[in-house]
């Protein structure tokens, strides 16, 4: 349960909210060599300004890379390359896109929820296949049960507190 609240927190983090974060770059990957690597292993990502984010590569080679990298992405950003460092500005958000991005946190955040009762389900199962085995009592059977609700509710609530952290960031102008 904790692995998919951590998977949606890493999720939602790269949700552009019309502020730079250096997370809205983990999904772009670069050909370096061969290999397809996140930018973030093959440059120096900063945010000097609250709508600016900029890229130094290490080696000056990767600067077209990166640039095309991030062009072919869905971020929807232009690179603004001087030769040396990749700026990245950041618009402002309409009113419609907030909205949208609103709609994809809930259904990000529906999809965790319903992994986190996933969990709770194959639980349940093991618990009551234990107890057909005679290894639990119903009372230790019921016990049990009652501590994997009590803990997905738990998760479920930080779930809900994360989705809503991220919508007023989303929605605030």
């Amino acid at each position: 349960m904790k692995k998919a609240l951590e998977a949606l927190r890493k999720e939602l983090a790269t949700f552009r909210a019309g502020r730079a974060t250096p997370s809205i770059l983990d999904k772009v990957t670069v050909d370096y060599y061969g290999t397809p690597t996140p930018i973030n292993q093959v440059a120096n990502v900063s945010v000097p300004e609250p709508r600016m984010i900029v890229i130094q590569p290490w080696e000056k080679t990767m600067l077209a890379q990166i640039e095309k990298a991030i062009l072919k992405s869905d971020l929807g950003l232009m690179p603004n390359s001087d030769g040396v460092i990749i700026r990245l500005s950041i618009p402002q958000l309409t009113q419609e896109r907030r909205t949208e991005l609103v709609k994809m946190l809930h259904k990000k955040a529906e999809e965790g929820r319903v992994g986190i009762r996933n969990i709770r389900r194959d639980a349940n199962e093991q618990l009551k296949k234990l107890e057909k085995d005679r290894i639990l009592s119903e009372d230790e059977l019921k016990k049990d049960q009652e501590a994997m609700q009590k803990l997905t509710d738990k998760y479920i609530k930080e779930i809900d507190q994360a989705a809503t952290n991220k919508e007023k960031e989303i929605m605030e102008v």
